[in-house]
Protein backbone atom coordinates (compact mmCIF):
# COMPACT_ATOMS: atom_id res chain seq x y z
CA UNK A 1 0.00 0.00 0.00
CA UNK A 2 1.84 3.21 -1.22
CA UNK A 3 1.60 5.86 1.61
CA UNK A 4 0.97 9.32 0.32
CA UNK A 5 0.71 12.54 1.84
CA UNK A 6 -1.52 15.48 0.61
CA UNK A 7 -0.59 19.08 0.81
CA UNK A 8 -3.68 21.84 0.64
CA UNK A 9 -2.81 25.32 -0.02
CA UNK A 10 -2.98 27.84 -2.19
CA UNK A 11 0.77 27.81 -2.79
CA UNK A 12 0.67 31.70 -3.80
CA UNK A 13 3.63 31.37 -4.10
CA UNK A 14 5.62 28.26 -3.37
CA UNK A 15 8.36 28.69 -0.62
CA UNK A 16 11.13 26.98 0.98
CA UNK A 17 9.24 26.63 4.29
CA UNK A 18 6.76 24.31 2.01
CA UNK A 19 9.89 22.11 1.13
CA UNK A 20 10.90 21.61 4.07
CA UNK A 21 7.40 20.15 5.27
CA UNK A 22 7.13 17.96 2.99
CA UNK A 23 10.52 16.51 3.20
CA UNK A 24 10.11 16.33 7.06
CA UNK A 25 7.26 14.50 6.05
CA UNK A 26 8.84 12.22 3.66
CA UNK A 27 11.27 10.92 6.46
CA UNK A 28 9.66 11.22 9.95
CA UNK A 29 6.06 9.53 8.72
CA UNK A 30 7.90 7.28 6.07
CA UNK A 31 5.53 8.33 3.21
CA UNK A 32 6.56 7.35 -0.24
CA UNK A 33 4.84 10.88 -2.08
CA UNK A 34 3.86 13.67 -1.32
CA UNK A 35 0.98 15.16 -3.36
CA UNK A 36 0.75 19.36 -3.96
CA UNK A 37 -2.80 20.81 -4.58
CA UNK A 38 -3.43 24.20 -5.19
CA UNK A 39 -6.79 24.79 -3.91
CA UNK A 40 -9.32 26.71 -5.99
CA UNK A 41 -10.61 28.46 -3.75
CA UNK A 42 -10.08 28.13 0.14
CA UNK A 43 -12.73 27.60 2.22
CA UNK A 44 -11.82 29.19 5.21
CA UNK A 45 -10.71 32.34 4.47
CA UNK A 46 -11.41 35.03 1.74
CA UNK A 47 -8.61 36.73 0.06
CA UNK A 48 -8.43 39.61 -3.02
CA UNK A 49 -5.85 38.71 -6.03
CA UNK A 50 -5.31 35.56 -5.56
CA UNK A 51 -2.76 34.93 -8.47
CA UNK A 52 -4.13 32.79 -11.45
CA UNK A 53 -4.52 29.38 -11.07
CA UNK A 54 -2.46 28.34 -13.87
CA UNK A 55 0.56 30.44 -12.51
CA UNK A 56 -0.13 28.99 -8.81
CA UNK A 57 -0.19 25.27 -10.28
CA UNK A 58 2.76 25.80 -12.62
CA UNK A 59 5.04 27.53 -9.74
CA UNK A 60 3.84 24.39 -7.93
CA UNK A 61 5.76 22.23 -10.52
CA UNK A 62 8.39 24.31 -11.21
CA UNK A 63 9.04 24.00 -6.98
CA UNK A 64 8.91 20.07 -6.96
CA UNK A 65 10.80 19.18 -10.26
CA UNK A 66 14.25 18.56 -8.84
CA UNK A 67 12.00 15.63 -6.45
CA UNK A 68 10.98 13.04 -8.15
CA UNK A 69 8.51 12.06 -4.71
CA UNK A 70 6.93 15.40 -4.96
CA UNK A 71 3.80 15.27 -7.13
CA UNK A 72 1.77 18.16 -8.32
CA UNK A 73 -2.48 17.20 -8.45
CA UNK A 74 -4.48 19.89 -10.45
CA UNK A 75 -7.86 18.23 -8.83
CA UNK A 76 -9.19 21.13 -6.65
CA UNK A 77 -8.50 23.71 -9.76
CA UNK A 78 -10.25 21.05 -11.97
CA UNK A 79 -13.03 20.94 -9.89
CA UNK A 80 -12.99 24.27 -9.24
CA UNK A 81 -15.38 26.60 -6.53
CA UNK A 82 -14.27 26.21 -2.93
CA UNK A 83 -12.12 23.71 -2.15
CA UNK A 84 -13.42 21.78 0.57
CA UNK A 85 -10.91 18.57 1.48
CA UNK A 86 -13.33 16.20 2.17
CA UNK A 87 -14.56 16.26 -1.67
CA UNK A 88 -10.28 16.28 -2.34
CA UNK A 89 -10.36 13.48 -0.28
CA UNK A 90 -13.39 11.28 -1.51
CA UNK A 91 -12.19 11.84 -4.72
CA UNK A 92 -9.23 10.38 -4.17
CA UNK A 93 -10.24 7.64 -2.35
CA UNK A 94 -12.28 6.62 -5.45
CA UNK A 95 -9.10 6.79 -8.05
CA UNK A 96 -6.53 5.20 -5.69
CA UNK A 97 -8.58 2.90 -2.96
CA UNK A 98 -5.27 1.08 -2.17
CA UNK A 99 -3.70 4.17 -1.10
CA UNK A 100 -2.78 5.29 2.26
CA UNK A 101 -3.51 9.23 2.50
CA UNK A 102 -1.78 11.38 5.17
CA UNK A 103 -3.33 15.21 4.91
CA UNK A 104 -0.21 17.22 5.90
CA UNK A 105 -1.53 20.65 8.35
CA UNK A 106 0.52 23.25 9.79
CA UNK A 107 0.67 22.85 13.85
CA UNK A 108 -1.66 26.54 13.89
CA UNK A 109 -4.18 24.93 12.35
CA UNK A 110 -4.90 21.85 14.64
CA UNK A 111 -7.27 23.98 17.10
CA UNK A 112 -9.36 24.92 14.44
CA UNK A 113 -9.63 21.55 12.66
CA UNK A 114 -13.05 20.36 14.60
CA UNK A 115 -14.19 23.19 12.55
CA UNK A 116 -13.34 21.83 9.09
CA UNK A 117 -16.42 20.40 7.13
CA UNK A 118 -17.08 17.09 7.93
CA UNK A 119 -14.45 16.69 9.61
CA UNK A 120 -15.97 13.46 11.27
CA UNK A 121 -15.70 11.79 7.93
CA UNK A 122 -12.67 13.08 6.88
CA UNK A 123 -11.03 11.74 9.96
CA UNK A 124 -12.01 8.53 8.80
CA UNK A 125 -10.58 8.33 5.45
CA UNK A 126 -6.90 10.30 6.40
CA UNK A 127 -4.65 10.33 8.99
CA UNK A 128 -3.53 14.11 9.68
CA UNK A 129 -0.14 15.08 10.25
CA UNK A 130 0.38 18.53 12.16
CA UNK A 131 3.83 20.26 12.04
CA UNK A 132 4.86 21.89 14.95
CA UNK A 133 6.66 24.81 15.92
CA UNK A 134 9.14 24.59 18.94
CA UNK A 135 7.30 25.54 21.92
CA UNK A 136 3.67 25.11 20.75
CA UNK A 137 1.57 22.16 22.55
CA UNK A 138 -0.49 19.79 19.88
CA UNK A 139 -0.77 16.47 21.43
CA UNK A 140 -0.79 13.69 18.85
CA UNK A 141 -3.56 10.85 19.31
CA UNK A 142 -4.06 7.95 16.57
CA UNK A 143 -6.25 10.39 14.28
CA UNK A 144 -3.70 13.08 14.85
CA UNK A 145 0.10 12.39 14.43
CA UNK A 146 2.43 15.15 15.78
CA UNK A 147 5.88 15.87 14.09
CA UNK A 148 8.03 18.52 16.28
CA UNK A 149 9.45 21.15 13.46
CA UNK A 150 11.74 24.00 13.29
CA UNK A 151 10.82 27.34 13.15
CA UNK A 152 10.79 28.67 9.53
CA UNK A 153 9.48 32.29 9.75
CA UNK A 154 8.63 32.38 6.39
CA UNK A 155 5.32 33.23 4.64
CA UNK A 156 3.85 33.18 1.30
CA UNK A 157 2.65 36.83 1.89
CA UNK A 158 5.85 37.79 3.15
CA UNK A 159 7.50 36.98 -0.39
CA UNK A 160 4.53 38.77 -2.01
CA UNK A 161 5.53 42.06 0.23
CA UNK A 162 9.31 41.61 -0.51
CA UNK A 163 8.95 41.08 -4.17
CA UNK A 164 6.12 44.14 -4.64
CA UNK A 165 8.59 46.52 -2.99
CA UNK A 166 11.86 45.71 -5.19
CA UNK A 167 13.48 42.91 -2.33
CA UNK A 168 15.22 40.12 -3.43
CA UNK A 169 13.64 36.54 -2.53
CA UNK A 170 16.59 34.47 -3.84
CA UNK A 171 16.34 31.80 -1.04
CA UNK A 172 13.26 32.21 0.18
CA UNK A 173 11.82 30.03 -2.64
CA UNK A 174 13.41 27.87 -5.09
CA UNK A 175 15.46 29.39 -7.93
CA UNK A 176 12.60 27.89 -10.68
CA UNK A 177 10.09 29.57 -8.80
CA UNK A 178 12.05 33.29 -8.58
CA UNK A 179 12.50 32.92 -12.74
CA UNK A 180 8.74 32.40 -13.06
CA UNK A 181 7.82 34.94 -10.39
CA UNK A 182 10.17 37.18 -12.77
CA UNK A 183 9.19 36.11 -15.77
CA UNK A 184 5.58 36.77 -15.37
CA UNK A 185 5.85 40.06 -13.11
CA UNK A 186 4.07 38.29 -10.57
CA UNK A 187 3.55 40.20 -7.33
CA UNK A 188 4.40 43.87 -8.58
CA UNK A 189 7.95 42.32 -9.45
CA UNK A 190 9.37 44.95 -11.52
CA UNK A 191 12.40 43.43 -14.13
Amino acid sequence: MKRVGLFGGTFDPPHIGHMLIAQEALSVVELDEIWFIPVSTPPHKKRVGLTSARDRYQMVEAALSDEPRFKTSDIELKRQGKSYTIDTVRQLKNEYPTHDFFFLIGGDMVEMLEKWYQIDELKKLVTFVAFNRPGSGSVGNEELHVVPFIEVNISSSLIRERSQSGKPIRYFVPSKVEELIKERGLYGYDT
